[in-house]
């Protein structure tokens, strides 16, 4: 039995609010029907998690209580975007991640009913198959998405493993951002159609070099960020501490900003990309974690604060900017006497404006104690916070939900009041509470 609501992919698309799928998008719909092995070459952000979404939950049987399809990527954040895509969908069909840093209990206790779509980073997916929590043998679907990542990553003994279980499976569908890499044999590839969409689109990329006065650049930075104003961006390092440091020396420029990288918990950096989304802030300071495979807006711009020490990375980076048939630009920061690396071209030099203002911020993020797990939807915190709370459509911004919380961007000169009002009263039938993040 299939899905009732997959057969009107439109309907999709609206909960999505997207008015149609792109060219990549429809031939990759195209050809995961129609064979059983795909590769799909496409820059980031173009679209390739709902290009292989679409045809294989359309595939999938409602009655069927075991793990149909299997999505192996390469880190938590991409795991937590696909799994909320799906959900947004609307399809019927459970869908739970897993991955390194959650509670083995609580993927045990989303487990013990299993779902039809996994989602997963090789070493939590193969810990499981170890385990017997997750029985390979009904998956007939294998998406390895961004494999590229994951094998640079080191993910390959794992994701070895992990075909070696899957016995039964009748589709591959492997995506990258690139097609310069090697496929393992492992993954058992014999006669694939190859997808590639690596240089489509009319997007427009410029390179300028903005060069500071001294070897320290932080100044010249925030110069810059001023200068850019509302646009929204983020700004690579390579080092963790230089994140520190750069993001105190901003605190104290009151450039509002989030941070995201390795070494911090993976609730800040899932709140961080949920307040960049939503508009709370406009700059990300980010180590390459940023560089692919998480679900941010369109940028306007990057920063190479530091440059880093590979071309490829280097071309992942400016890859965040320039999609989708949007335009954008990517600064290089160069100290004094700062010498760039052979694989940056000689390009014009510019200064930037010392003397603007920080653009503030056009929203604020507030918390509200409760989510999907209390059956509430983002039409029931629209509505709550409407009628309840007294707030105008216009002054409300992005709702997100997770499991077990509520984030939703709303005008910064309400916050206050809002949570006056509303804080321990009924959401539905929860009592919640509410607090700025």
């Amino acid at each position: 039995m299939i899905s009732e609501t997959l057969k009107n992919q439109q309907e999709i698309l609206d909960k999505l609010g997207i008015e149609s799928l792109n060219a990549m998008q429809t031939e990759a719909q195209s050809a995961i029907h129609r064979h059983g092995e795909v590769i799909l070459h496409s820059p980031t952000g173009t679209g390739k998690t709902l290009a292989f979404l679409l045809p294989i939950l359309s595939s999938l049987d409602l009655e069927v209580q075991a793990v149909q399809c299997l999505i192996l990527v390469p880190s938590r954040e991409l795991a937590i975007q696909i799994e909320q895509v799906i959900r947004e969908m609307g399809t019927g069909f459970k869908t739970n991640a897993v991955y390194g840093g959650r509670s083995i209990s609580k993927d045990k206790a989303d487990l013990k009913h299993p779902p039809a779509i996994l989602i997963g980073t090789p070493g939590r997916v193969a810990d499981h198959m170890r385990r017997a929590t997750v029985d390979p043998s009904s998956i007939r679907t294998l998406v390895l998405d961004e494999y590229d990542k994951s094998l640079e990553i080191g993910f390959e003994e794992e994701m070895a493993e992990i075909c070696g279980f899957l016995t039964g499976l009748k589709k591959k569908v492997l995506t990258s951002a690139t097609r310069d890499t090697d496929i393992p044999a492992f993954v058992g590839i014999h006669d694939p159609l190859v997808l590639d969409h690596t240089d489509a689109g009319q997007s427009w990329l410029e390179v300028r070099i903005v060069e500071s006065p001294t070897k320290d650049k932080l100044d010249t930075l925030s110069s810059l960020l001023c200068h850019l104003g509302e646009a929204r961006g983020i700004v690579f390092c390579n080092f963790k501490d230089a994140i520190q440091r750069i993001s105190d020396h901003l605190h104290d420029q009151q450039i509002v900003h989030g941070v995201f990288y390795g070494g911090t918990e993976q609730q800040d950096r899932e709140r961080a990309l949920i307040q960049f989304r939503n508009g709370s802030f406009r700059t990300l300071l980010a180590t390459d974690l940023a560089a692919r495979g998480i679900d941010v807006p369109e940028l306007n711009y990057i920063i190479h604060y530091h440059l880093p020490n590979r071309e490829q990375e280097y071309t992942h980076r400016n890859g965040r900017t320039a999609r989708m048939d949007q335009d954008g630009v990517a600064y290089i920061l160069r100290g004094k006497g700062e010498r760039l690396p052979e694989f940056i071209p000689k390009l014009r030099v510019e200064s930037v404006p010392p003397d603007s203002l920080p653009a503030p911020a056009n929203w604020q993020t507030v918390v509200v104690t409760g989510g999907r797990k209390d059956k509430i939807s983002k039409a029931d915190v629209a509505g709550w916070l409407i009628k309840e709370g007294g707030m105008h459509p216009d002054q409300i911004g992005r709702i997100e939900l997770t499991r077990d919380e509520t984030f939703v961007a709303l005008a910064p000169k309400e916050v206050d009041r809002l949570i006056k009002v509303l804080d321990q009263t009924k959401l539905k039938k929860r009592k919640v509470r509410l607090f700025i993040l």
